[in-house]
């Protein structure tokens, strides 16, 4: 495991937006009434909100959208920006880099180094530690960390495992170097790569390049219907893998940092889906009263679920006090990342729709 104790750095702002296109999984006819409605209890995601598939808002623009907004309400220079980071598993194109695109869309300088990180659910995690990483030193002043997916692109409409929870969205993370008040920052960080075929997208990369046979719906199993462009999940196995290792990165981030669980403010979970939510929030035992769900409203939002989460549940608190947080985001990859993080009254814009 990768431990981190970032010093030197405060989170100076969270802002997220979502597409203003709801698919309520209620209205949808994949399955009889009765298995949607058995399907929303295990899972929670009654609807949640999609981009249309044809290009006109891609991950990058709700990231962007995010930033302007921000930037804005922080009154930053845009100039000040000397690094752009963006975390995301749906780019606008192979290449170049999406992050390049934003920063010249976003009117950042030109002496801004801006690259792209291909991670998805451990996406915010990995991305807050690595972007804090390279402020800590103050070689860096201010950042800009963009993370989303827009990952209904992936769903087969056949596919009752994927597509009743995939949500999308984009988040901006404004970052800064601070030797006066500095936020704690504390990163578990590991990888269980022998465990990729359990959420991929068979085709479509150099690996296995796109041939007619890759656009073939095969039936996996009643209710699973899917081509080799759609992203293939095994439930099982992912379930097995956030149950078990997740509690273990906490306890471990817990022992290595001497962190009492029971002091924190909140327990912020990737909205995975309910089930796997709760099962780790009894294992690490943390109250429901501290452990806060929009699962509901948004599905899986991948990497800016966490993001998503701060700017639609903790808003107000984020805003006029200081909070001691633990969060986690784990899945494709397979990845995962715990952290210990402390805000103090930081600007949190309200959720943008685009």
């Amino acid at each position: 495991m990768a431990f981190l104790d970032i010093k030197n750095v405060r989170i100076a702002g969270i802002s997220a937006c979502v597409p203003s296109s709801i698919s309520d999984n209620k209205e949808l006819s994949l399955l009889p009434k009765e298995d949607i409605l058995k399907y929303i209890e295990i899972t929670g995601v009654e609807r949640k909100h999609w981009v249309k598939h044809d290009g006109s808002v891609c991950t990058s623009d709700l990231c962007l959208q995010s930033a302007e907004k921000l930037i804005d309400t922080l009154g930053w220079d845009k100039k000040e920006i000397e690094i752009l980071i963006f975390v995301c598993q749906t780019p606008d194109y192979k290449m170049p880099a999406t992050a390049c695109i934003i920063q010249d869309r976003l009117g950042l300088s030109t002496s801004c180094m801006a690259f792209d990180v291909n991670l998805g659910c451990s996406g915010f995690v990995y991305g807050l530690s690595l972007i804090s990483n390279m402020l800590s030193t103050g070689n860096i002043k201010k950042g800009l960390l963009l993370v989303g997916n827009t990952q209904s692109y992936y769903a087969s409409e056949e596919d009752k495992s994927y597509y009743l929870i995939a949500g999308d969205a984009g988040s901006a993370i404004c970052v800064e170097h601070n030797t006066q008040n500095p936020d704690k920052l504390q990163f578990n960080l590991m990888t269980q790569g022998a465990g990729k075929d359990f959420l991929i997208v068979p085709d479509g990369g150099y690996r296995n390049p796109v041939t007619p046979e890759s656009f073939i719906m095969r039936e996996y199993e009643d209710g699973i219907k899917r081509s080799n462009l759609h992203l293939h999940m095994n439930g099982l196995e992912v379930f097995s893998f956030a149950i078990s290792y997740v509690p273990k990165a906490f306890k471990a981030l817990f022992e290595h940092f001497e962190i009492t669980p029971e002091t924190s403010d909140y327990l912020l979970l990737h909205q995975a889906n309910k089930l796997i939510c709760e099962k780790i929030r009894k294992k690490l035992k943390i109250s429901t009263e501290k452990t806060p769900y929009n699962i509901q409203e948004y599905g899986n939002t991948s990497g800016a679920s966490i993001p998503l989460l701060m700017v639609t549940n903790l808003k107000n608190e984020l805003e006029s006090r200081e909070l001691d947080i633990l969060f986690t985001g784990f899945g494709v990859g397979l990845s995962l990342g715990t952290a210990h993080i402390t805000t103090n009254r930081i600007v949190v814009p309200e959720l943008l729709t685009l």
